[in-house]
């Protein structure tokens, strides 16, 4: 059996957690799909975490293609620090409090294939080496890749599976009384 290289790896993680993703919001019934979830967090329902990744894959995409032309992006965006990802997250929640689950499932399935598109373009090389391209400094373009698919899937896995077991305790407490 050959092994998968890092970039195979990658490419087929980011799409099972993908999958796994949209098959727990699927999961609940389409009527049910919208419902916010009482929280002290950020993020209060499907919508929200879905307009999170979608974010942030088309701020990878404006690094990626800022730095390709030859520019220096500003990481993770123009005025913000990593030290402010907290603000820059909230500032995101707030944009999208007006997009609806389907909007969010659209933008989202669209943004994904495009940055599994901006993978497959990659030889294994040039995702893996260090310094290869002058726009990630010290890292490789796998740090950007997988913290913004298969990472930040797995961290939206966590959140929306306590979202719909959140709905579904609720809906239980509602047939019980």
């Amino acid at each position: 059996m050959i092994a998968k290289s890092e970039k195979e790896i990658l490419l087929l993680e980011s799409d099972e957690n993908f999958k796994s993703l949209l098959n727990i919001i699927e999961s609940i019934p389409s009527r049910k799909r919208s419902m916010s979830v009482e929280t002290h967090e950020r993020d209060k329902n499907f919508r929200d975490v879905i307009m999170h990744l979608y974010e942030w894959h088309a701020m990878l995409e404006r690094w990626y293609r800022e730095g390709m032309d030859g520019d220096t992006p500003f990481i993770p965006a123009a005025d913000f620090k990593w030290r402010d990802i907290k603000q820059l997250n909230m500032q995101i929640w707030e944009r999208y409090q007006d997009v609806t689950l389907n909007q969010a499932l659209k933008k989202v399935t669209l943004s994904h294939e495009r940055v599994m598109d901006l993978i497959k373009s990659h030889t294994n090389g040039e995702i893996m080496t260090k310094k290869y391209y002058k726009w990630t400094k010290t890292s490789h373009l796998y740090s950007y890749f997988s913290a913004n698919t298969t990472n930040h899937y797995i961290w939206a896995i966590k959140k929306c599976d306590a979202i719909a077991k959140a709905i579904l305790e609720e809906e239980k407490d509602k047939v019980v009384q």
